[in-house]
This record gives C-alpha cells, structure tokens and sequence, in this order.
C-alpha cells in the first residue's frame, strides 16, 4: 500500500478566492495577467515549502517537486515571451501617446530579463539536489525557490499597478484575442491541463468563468474528461492533498 505523505501544518494551501471590486478595470487581457501572476507566486511559495520537509535523499519525491518547479518556471518564461512579443507593442498600437509608456515598459524588460535569468538557474539548482541528494543541495533549491517568489511578488506588482492600467483602459478586446490566438507555447497538452487547474485553483467564479469560456470547444471537452481527474491526482501526489477546487 502506498503511503500518502503528510501535508505540513504551515503550508499555505490556497483557497478560492472571492469576487472583489479591483480599481483597474478587469477585462479579459488583465483578468488574465491578474491570475498567471497569482498563480506563479503561489505555486513557488508552496514549492518552497514542501522542499523545505521532503526527505534530501528521496530521489522520487525529489523528481516530483523539481518537475513542478521546472513547468511553473517555463509557464512564467512563455508568459513574459508573450508579453514582450504581442502584449505590449499590441498596447502601444493603441496608446494615445505611445511616448509616455515607453519607460515603463523598459523598465518592465529589464524586470523581467533579471528574473527570466534566475527561473533558468532553478533548472541547475533542482539537477545539483537530484545529483546530490543532501541536505545543503535540498535547501539551496529552497533558497532559489523562495527568492523568485519573492522576486514574482515584487515584479507582478509593478506591472499590476503601472501596466495593467493602460491595458484596462486602452487595449481593445479584439487586440487581446488576436493575441491568444497567435501565442504558441511548447507545454504538453496534460502540461497546459494542469496549469489550467492551477489557474482555476483559486480563482473567483468570475475569473474561473472567463478563463473556461476563453478555452477552444476541444480544450474544454478534454478538462472536463481527463483534464480535471489528471490534475487532481498530480496535486495529491505533489502536496499530499487535494486541490481547493
């Protein structure tokens, strides 16, 4: 009989959230940015917190907690793609005066350049404890873990507070599903599934409603069929408990 591991009483499960009246406006492009940001920053502190108690030499455990770490690393590297690509030149098509955003978006890429860098060092850090197997290499993982959560909190928001504004008030939706429609990414079909459900973890009903109805009719047929019983399980397997919703 497999054991099911113990969830630690300190780690922060998240819960959904309820509706609230944000300042800026939430169409469908910031309501988007608002819940990949959200789940990033989640995702890293609970990646730092089950590494923080799972045994250094358990190389299965081990290979669950840096895969994790590995996708929820390349979902926010894509993210930042699209955004400098198709988000941002799509805004400024759209600003009255292109001129005054110029800086913020500067300084939102060199943000983003920093923390693109050490989301790629994770990778080293996770292979050196899969390596390794000691304690010192789990709790270096910890450390990167812990520090890009920081930086995530820090750098989402900036760009919540000085971007998602002039998204809100100038980018057409019509911009915004062009753009969907022209992102690619390189996630797996049960990658993409999982990170959906990570997504609608903890999402208000309004954001869980936006993000269903913005999936293709296929993408929604295969949630509803494997999607949701694949993520339960690998929630169960990498927290030792069930998802919040």
């Amino acid at each position: 009989m497999t054991a099911v591991l113990q969830r630690p009483t300190a780690l922060a499960i998240p819960t959904p959230r309820m509706p609230s009246e944000p300042i800026t406006r939430s169409t469908p492009a910031v309501a988007y940015q608002r819940v990949i940001h959200q789940t990033v920053r989640r995702e890293f502190r609970l990646l730092a917190g089950l590494a923080s108690w799972a045994p250094a030499d358990d190389a299965v455990r081990t290979a669950e907690i840096t895969r994790h770490a590995d996708l929820v690393a390349r979902v926010l590297i894509q993210h930042h793609a699209t955004e400098r690509e198709l988000l941002w030149p799509a805004l400024f098509r759209s600003l009255p005066d292109p001129e005054a955003a110029r800086d913020v978006v500067a300084d939102w890429t060199s943000r983003t350049a920093l923390l693109d860098h050490h989301l790629r060092d994770l990778s080293t850090v996770a292979r050196q404890w899969a390596v390794a197997e000691t304690e010192p290499a789990r709790e270096a993982f910890v450390r990167a873990c812990t520090r890009l959560a920081d930086d995530v909190d820090a750098a989402t928001a900036v760009e919540e507070r000085d971007l998602l504004p002039l998204l809100s008030r100038y980018l057409p939706d019509g911009e915004w599903t062009a753009i969907t429609r022209r992102a690619t990414t390189t996630l797996s079909g049960r990658e993409q599934m999982l990170v959906l459900g990570l997504a609608l973890e903890d999402a208000c009903a309004l954001d869980r409603a936006r993000l269903l109805a913005g999936l293709s009719p296929a993408a929604r047929t295969a949630w509803r069929v494997f999607g949701r019983r694949d993520f339960h399980a690998a929630v169960v397997r990498l927290r030792g408990a069930p998802p919040a919703a």
